[in-house]
């Protein structure tokens, strides 16, 4: 059955265990490659991504389509990583480094 990408919009996404992740809102294409990429989710269920944040499902891992979205790959869980603290600013010129702090 063929389902023309606007066919998509809307329609609900489900884990391979059954669990709702969310709709598609848009489809990510690779004009180059003329295929699909990835289906967008820009609200995505809280008890599988860290605030229901937006998520990009790579198009290899659906299973298939039809009223429904299947995956057959998703992670039990998305999690935000955090980034790292930033280095602080290197001392003006003239001013005295800190020692460094010993490891215990």
């Amino acid at each position: 059955m063929l389902v023309e990408m606007t066919e998509l919009l809307g329609r609900q996404i489900y884990t391979p265990d059954g669990r709702l992740l969310g709709e598609v809102d848009n489809v990510v294409v690779d004009v180059e490659g003329s295929k699909i990429d990835g289906i967008y989710v820009a609200e995505s269920s809280p008890l599988l991504v860290d605030e229901s944040k937006p998520v990009n499902v790579p198009y290899r891992w659906v299973s298939a389509v039809n009223d429904v979205v299947l995956l057959k790959y998703f992670p039990k869980r998305v999690s935000l990583k955090r980034a790292a603290p930033r280095a602080a600013a290197a001392p003006a010129e003239g001013q005295a480094t800190p020692p460094p702090v010993p490891a215990r």
